[in-house]
């Protein structure tokens, strides 16, 4: 849901650059001790975080396309790429939410021992890695939906490190093999439930909806109560991308109307009041109207 205009001169580079070696470091320390200690748990969380770096990646990669300038080809620029990216996410999210399922429900039929300490003291290393990365992204996840992509994708990381390190101690102090599978779904049923308002808010913007946090009638009322407009119609409002919001109207105004006087304050207060930083506004004189209807 675009939310703070001047948020997209934000690029998060820094963010997405710390957060994309920390996390490649991890996979490669997954990877070694999975190797090491021939644990299929960790050479498979390392092909799961394979994907998170590849979702940083990808919204970092759309953050700057959206900065890119716009062309002949796209006279809009490339903004909306953001919201691709957030569907895409939130698709990945849901890939990795079934692939957890479904190991969880074959290990409910066949349990496995748990490697031991090594995968839980990497696990803990993991809880860090996941949960630094994710606090870079958390401010920004409020106001942007790509970002708010990134920080789900490290949040559910951590959060199956967390199962992975508090399962493998209750095995270990119990023995019962069936821990490891329930924390697993409960950590399912914790992303579905986090990332269903990413992606339902995603295809909204990619649908054209009105943005959450723009109310169509507040911006009617705005119109209303401006006494050189005699009436209004045509009007759109849109996400042009994860952190830009469009508007578009007719309006008819009284002949006393200093049109240029008008459209000037307006475009400034929809920015102020609605955080629609791109207005198109076409006008017309009253009598105008009253002469095409006659």
């Amino acid at each position: 849901m675009p939310h703070n205009h001047t948020s997209h001169q934000k690029t998060y580079g820094k963010a997405f650059a710390i957060g994309i070696g920390l996390n490649v470091a991890y996979i490669v320390v997954e990877v070694v001790y999975g190797l090491m200690i021939d644990s299929s748990a960790l050479l498979a969380d390392a092909g799961h975080n394979t994907s998170d770096v590849l979702s940083l990646i990808f919204a970092w990669f759309a953050m700057s396309m959206a900065r890119k300038r716009p062309s002949r080809k796209y006279t809009y620029g490339l903004r909306r790429s953001t919201i691709l990216v957030s569907i895409l996410n939130a698709l990945m999210l849901f890939g990795a939410a079934g692939l957890i399922g479904w190991e969880a429900w074959h290990k409910l039929y066949n349990p496995v021992e748990i490697a031991g300490e090594t995968v839980m003291i990497v696990a803990g290393v993991g809880i860090v890695i996941n949960t630094a990365t994710a606090l870079l992204f958390m401010k920004g996840q409020k106001d942007d939906l790509n970002i708010k992509g990134a920080f789900l994708h490290m949040a559910a990381d951590a959060g199956v490190s967390v199962g992975v390190v508090v399962s493998g101690l209750l095995i270990y102090q119990t023995g019962v093999m069936w821990i490891d599978p329930v924390t697993s779904f409960i950590i399912l049923i914790v992303i579905v439930y986090s990332t269903w308002s990413l992606f339902t808010d995603s295809i909204d913007l990619a649908l054209d909806a009105v943005p959450d946090d723009i109310d169509i009638a507040e911006v009617e009322s705005f119109f209303e109560e401006k006494p050189e407009i005699e009436s209004f119609h045509d009007l759109h409002i849109r996400a042009m991308s994860t952190t830009e919001n469009a508007l578009s109207v007719h309006l008819v105004l009284n002949r006393q109307a200093d049109t240029d006087q008008l459209l000037k304050t307006m475009k400034q207060e929809l920015r102020d009041k609605f955080d629609i930083g791109y207005s198109t506004i076409q006008t017309e004189e009253v009598d105008m109207e009253d002469s095409l209807g006659s």
